[in-house]
């Protein structure tokens, strides 16, 4: 009998292998992970920026994982009613979020949360570094950075901004260009960066201070103008837009940098199996492509990790909760 147990333990094991038994089974006979569909939070709009980054992820994702995966698009309130959803949601990797430096740092400073930016999320992964495009509408008659300012002092108060609501980077973004430049302008709260690219691109409105993977494709396609890139660096998948520094405005430097988090409290295993299915997408040509094409850089292998994103945002808390606290941002 002993040796026919032995036998059937060795099928299986051979059985199990073969399968790909290497999904995370939690302790006391709970099912292992994922068992069921994973839902992946956008905190604005289809269509815009996060949302794209999130639908190149997501389907590669699921094939990593084995399961489904679910873009949920839950917009409004500078992406905070999504980080309620998800700081509240059962810890068990079923339910994660991506979000940003808005959503995850920004907002903290700005708005009274039901939540804590840093405390109710366990990191998962950081996913891209980007920048921002100051852009405007193509039929604005400034060429260059130097006439877009001298455009707006002619102007004050009747130029309009684009933005995906009080506190997000093109808000925060303009509040500083404002100050740097001594201009003045009106901003216009969207549910979402891609809205509010749809009416930049219809002239509704002026300018924006967007994300560059929101802005590239329509700045590729003749439908706005781009005037500076708020890095020190150019682009490579737009090599020809000056940066802030060369188009006459030195040190307005954004980082607007993608994460995914999952609710405080979700099993240490879950996160890293999460985190492995993560890195192994960031890897993949494909994904690397779209990223560049978008203006996204993926960054090191080793600042992809729970804790560089922990770390990472840290820092970033540190940095800018003085700098917004200090020009006194309120929601709009």
């Amino acid at each position: 009998m002993q040796g026919l147990w032995a036998g059937l333990r060795g099928h299986v094991i051979i059985i199990c292998a073969l399968i790909g038994c290497a999904a995370w089974t939690a302790p006391g006979g709970a099912q292992p992970f994922p068992s069921r569909p994973i839902t992946l939070v956008v905190p604005f709009a289809a269509g815009g920026p996060t949302d794209t980054l999130a639908r190149i992820l997501s389907e590669r994702i699921a094939g990593q994982l084995h399961a489904t995966v679910v873009v949920e698009n839950v917009a409004g309130a500078s992406g905070s009613i999504a980080g309620a959803r998800v700081a509240r949601a059962t810890p068990d990797g079923t339910t994660i979020t991506i979000g940003h430096w808005g959503t995850h740092v920004l907002n903290g400073a700005i708005l009274k949360l039901p939540y804590d930016v840093i405390a109710d999320f366990e990191p998962v992964a950081t996913i891209a570094m980007g920048t921002q495009l100051i852009v405007g509408r193509k039929s604005l008659e400034a060429n260059n950075l130097k006439e877009m300012i001298a455009w707006l002092k002619a102007s004050p108060g009747k130029a309009t901004a684009g933005t995906a609501g009080a506190g997000t980077g093109a808000h925060v973004a303009g509040v500083f260009f404002k100050e740097k430049t001594g201009t003045d302008f009106q901003f216009v709260p969207y549910r979402g960066a891609g809205p509010a690219m749809i009416d930049l691109v219809a002239g509704q409105i002026d300018i924006m201070f967007d994300q560059a993977s929101n802005s590239l494709p329509q700045y590729k396609n003749g439908a706005i103008k781009a005037f500076a890139v708020t890095s020190p660096t150019r682009l490579a998948s737009a090599p020809d837009i000056p940066t802030v520094d060369e188009a006459g405005l030195p040190g307005l430097y954004i980082s607007y940098w993608h994460g995914i988090w999952a609710p405080k409290n979700t099993p240490q295993e879950i996160v890293t199996r999460l985190n492995a299915a993560i890195v192994a997408v960031l890897a993949d040509p494909f994904v690397k492509q779209r990223f560049a094409e978008l203006g996204q850089e993926i960054p090191p292998a080793d600042q992809q990790s729970p804790t560089a994103l922990g770390a990472f945002q840290k820092a970033e808390t540190e940095k800018w909760w003085p700098i917004v606290k200090a020009a006194d941002i309120k929601p709009e």
